[in-house]
This record gives C-alpha cells, structure tokens and sequence, in this order.
C-alpha cells in the first residue's frame, strides 16, 4: 500500500495532507524518513512526526437469523449455502454451524483470529437454545439434561434446563458436540421438533427477522472482545 494511503486510512490525514507530512520528512518507515510513492508492507513501523500510526484492517462482525433448510457452509456449490443468503460483497465466513434443520443465531466474519476465541472447546462461551420436543416435558427429563446424557461415547457437561411450556424448554450449553441437542433429546426418548438458538455469549438474536443480518453493534464487539481477551489485529 501506498505510504500517502496509509496515513489516509489510519485517519492521520487526507492523502494530500499525508504528502505534505512526507514531503516536510515527519514520516518515517521502519526508521527510514520516508518519500513520495513509498510503499509500506504489514508489519512495518511508520511513524509521523515520532508518533506510530496503524491502520485497523476491515473486519466485519454479523449476526445472522438463519432460516431452516440453510446450510453453515461457506461452500458455494452446495444449494441453499449461509454464505449466498448473506450475499455480503466482502469475504465472509460462519463461526461455527446450525444444523440444516435448526434456526437462529450465527455469527459470520472475516476475522479467522476470533473464530478459534470463540469455537475453542476449553473456553467454554455460553450458547442458549429454545428447543420443543414431540411430548410433554418431565422433571426426570429436565433433570438427565441438565445433569448430563451419554452420546458419542461421552457424558454431557452439566448445564442449565428451564421448562417453559408442556413441550418447549430453554436449555443454555457451555459445549459444541455435534448435533448435541437433538442427540441427548433422542438418547432420553425425545424427538426435537424445533431448535433455534437465540444467544451466543453477549450476542442476542432479539427480533431479528429469519433470513435477516445486521452488524454486530460497537457496545457488543467491545464486549465481546472484552470476554474474549481478544483485540482485532491491525495492519
């Protein structure tokens, strides 16, 4: 990138304005006063006037109401993939996957760093679902889910179980087993009608329409980079 845009888009001037600075030799790159037309690469020192200048990368943070029948794939030849509902005219990806036949919340990005923050296993982020079964709810079964269920040779981590009607619950995990849901409601003698997540961490799905994204709000990055430990590299 060119050392006047540079400046440009780290906000310290316009590009003209970022000419004049080179052109009185206030800037410097890697220590070398910089010229007219020089090129800077990631990594690089550039200082004006003795003060280090960077320039945050574009990143975007969206949170999607995915619909049933969409697919968590950035793969474009499959029919019905997260990525072509999005249409997002930058390079984006999803953290993480809804089944084909589950619905709500997903977070999509262009950030790979953030990814593994949010997906890694031992950290543990919270992820809330309203689920509905296909018969009336028990204590017994309330009580096996939140206290664990045997699937995929393994016992569940406890977690949280509210009843909130005959056939419906919210139940909030710390894990991401695959399709562990549906699999601990069918080990138990249950068929999920419904999934849809509704949070994942401090992100709600709110009202957002099925099908329907909005960028996460700057109080949401903020704290769920916060929660996280996590800060967006920089070019």
């Amino acid at each position: 990138m060119r050392i006047n845009k540079f400046i440009s888009e780290a906000g310290k001037a316009s590009r003209r304005g970022a000419d004049k600075l080179i052109s009185e030799g206030r800037v410097t790159i890697n220590g070398r006063i910089a010229k007219i037309g020089d090129q800077v690469e990631p990594g690089d020192d550039v200082r004006v006037s003795g003060s280090q200048i960077r320039m945050a990368r574009n990143y975007v943070y969206i949170a999607l109401n995915k619909p049933v029948g969409i697919t968590s794939t950035t793969e474009k030849n499959v029919k019905g993939n997260i990525i072509d509902l999005v249409n997002h005219p930058l390079r984006i990806f999803n953290i993480g996957r809804l089944d084909k036949d589950s619905e709500g919340l997903i977070l999509l990005t262009n950030d790979g760093d953030i990814v593994n923050e949010i997906l890694r296993a031992e950290n543990r982020h919270e992820k809330e679902y309203i689920v509905t079964v296909d018969k009336p709810i028990t204590p017994e079964f309330l009580k096996n889910m939140a206290t664990g269920v045997k699937i995929l040779g393994t016992k569940t981590l406890p977690c949280e179980v509210f009843q909130l009607s005959k056939f419906e619950f919210k139940i909030i995990l710390t894990q991401g087993l695959n399709r562990q849901i549906r699999r601990m409601c069918e080990a138990l003698g249950y068929d999920v009608y419904r999934l849809q997540r509704i949070r994942i961490m401090n992100i709600h799905l709110g009202n957002l329409p099925p099908g329907q994204w909005r960028d996460l709000s700057k109080k949401e990055k903020n704290q769920l980079f916060r929660e996280l430990n996590y800060e967006p590299k920089e070019w």
